[in-house]
């Protein structure tokens, strides 16, 4: 698939791919959740440096997975608005408990296998 993606749901299916590993996913997850914590946090307490700090933690665990786990480049590069949705949606997936579905339709197979093949 090129790096233009033509819809939505092709770009979705990529990102997910672009996240096969648990450990990509896990960092996601965690930068998220902190970066939510800090900008509710701004909020309350009017205190402008946490927005800065979400965009450190958000930003800076999952560019660590890609770098030095997944061994890619973040797809906000080619698409920042349709990534920033997607880190969202996969988050939220995944609180939900419904991210292992979503995973399977994009091909996403266990990390296990993976290394295996590469292996191969």
């Amino acid at each position: 698939m090129s790096d233009r993606v033509m819809s939505y749901d092709d770009f979705w299916q990529k990102y997910l791919r672009d996240h096969g590993r648990s450990g990509t996913r896990a960092l996601h997850f965690l930068g998220t959740t902190l970066a939510v914590v800090c900008l509710a946090a701004a909020a309350i307490t009017f205190r402008p440096g946490l927005v800065v700090l979400a965009l450190v933690l958000g930003y800076g665990f999952a560019w660590f997975g890609h770098f030095v786990i997944e061994k890619n480049k973040p797809t906000m590069f080619g698409h920042p608005f349709w990534s920033f949705a997607s880190d969202f949606r996969m988050t939220w997936l995944w609180y939900t408990g419904r991210l292992g579905e979503e995973l399977a339709r994009a091909g996403v197979s266990n990390d296990e296998l993976r290394e295996r093949e590469e292996q191969v």
